[in-house]
Parts: structure tokens; sequence; C-alpha cells
């Protein structure tokens, strides 16, 4: 239930847009031997707006996987991805850039910038954020260091939206369900599509902010001391 003690505190506080993804990939039942080599198939992202509530944009597009091209049955059965789709996906590099440019047209149209992008708002006013470190701090990061491909540097912060959860409840949910079903939140379309999820999650977010939870960056891959310079 959620803490009646929070005050709620003031919206222009924290960044006024989150941006929040949820990747899919390649994915095997029972096997072992693929540990740590994920290839994302499923880019989405939403545009929340942290003062409506409300998701303003999205993104999604389907990746052509290199490295295993043949999706296991496990995986369509997961995540409702088919092979056609993946067929006609993008490859990731393509998806990197697509993704890169909806973001910058993001930031010039609301005049938005990333934490440690600009030395006059070091904390930025829009942020990445993710359920768990899975999908920035593992899924995207081995893949593109595998491909050796340029992940966008903004990339490199974001907010784990499940520990910000747990500092604020004070309860460790044990998936993403879980945590939605403590709000009483429902669940709206398929689990495991990464659009559904990002939306969810959105969601999740809205809920807590609305109740006064504050999202700060939880992880950060640049170096100390080093600026964030996106474009």
């Amino acid at each position: 239930m959620v803490k009646s003690s929070k005050r709620v505190l003031d919206k222009r506080m924290g960044f006024k847009y989150l941006l929040i993804i949820d990747f899919e990939s390649t994915c095997w039942e029972g096997r072992v031997d693929h540990l740590n080599r994920w290839e994302i198939i499923e880019f989405p992202a939403v545009l929340l707006n942290m003062e409506t509530g409300g998701i303003e944009k999205e993104f999604q597009r389907y990746v052509f996987p290199t490295e295993n091209p043949k999706l296991s049955a496990f995986c369509t059965r997961l995540t409702g991805i088919t092979q056609d789709q993946v067929d006609n996906g993008v490859p990731l590099c393509t998806c990197l850039m697509l993704f890169t440019n909806w973001v910058k047209e993001i930031l010039n149209e609301k005049g938005l910038t990333f934490p440690n992008c600009n030395r006059d708002n070091l904390h930025g006013d829009i942020a990445l954020a993710t359920w768990t470190n899975w999908d920035l701090g593992l899924c995207l990061r081995l893949e593109c260091s595998r491909k050796r491909l340029k992940k966008p540097s903004f990339c490199n912060q974001w907010i784990d939206i499940k520990k910000s959860f747990e500092d604020y409840f004070d309860y460790k949910p044990t998936s993403f369900q879980d945590a939605l079903d403590f709000l009483a939140i429902e669940f709206v379309g398929r689990p495991h599509c990464g659009l559904d999820d990002s939306r969810n999650a959105a969601k999740l977010v809205a809920f807590m902010h609305q109740y006064g939870a504050t999202f700060n960056i939880t992880s950060n891959l640049l170096p100390p001391g080093k600026m964030n310079f996106v474009f």
C-alpha cells in the first residue's frame, strides 16, 4: 500500500520528462551457454511527462539479431515477437541511429538536456529510466561492446525504477508485476512486449510521482568528472 505519510512534493522538482525503455532480447529455455550474449530484438521507448503523468511520444523498432538470427521457440512464446518481425527489422546500429535522431528531436522541440550535458544545468531536465539495470547496464552495453558499435553517450546514465521503488516504499518486489500488484495497478497489454512493458512502467512511475516520489540517477557509467556531450 502507498505510504500516506509521504508528503506530495512540488512537481517542479526533479526531471521534467523521463524516457522509459524496456528491451526484449533473444533468449533460450534452460540454456546457460548464451548468458551475457543477448541481442536486442525490440527497442521501445516512451516519453513520460512527469507533470501530467501522460505519455507524449513513443518509439519502437524491431531489431535483426546477427549473432543468433533464428529466434528460439521459447523466445517467440515469451515475447510474442515472430521470426518475420525480426527478419524485417533493422540492424542494431541503424536502430541506435534512429533512436538518437528521435531523442534529438525531442530535446530540440522541448528545450531539454540530459544530466551532465550542460555546465549551466548539470542535473538536466530529462533522463532515461528502466526497470532494473539489465537493459542499459548489461544488454545494450555488452552487445555494443561485442559488435564494436558506438553507444549513444546519453545511455550511460539512467534511473533504475526498481531501486527507486524499493527506496520509496521500503519493499522489494519479486518482479515488475509484483510492484504493480503492490500498488493495485492493472497491467495493460501483453507482458514481455517491450512497448507495453514500457507503457506500464511509465504508469508506475507516474503513480509514484503523484504520491511524492522523486527520481534521481541511480546508475552512471561515465568516468568521474566527464561531461556527457550528446550530439
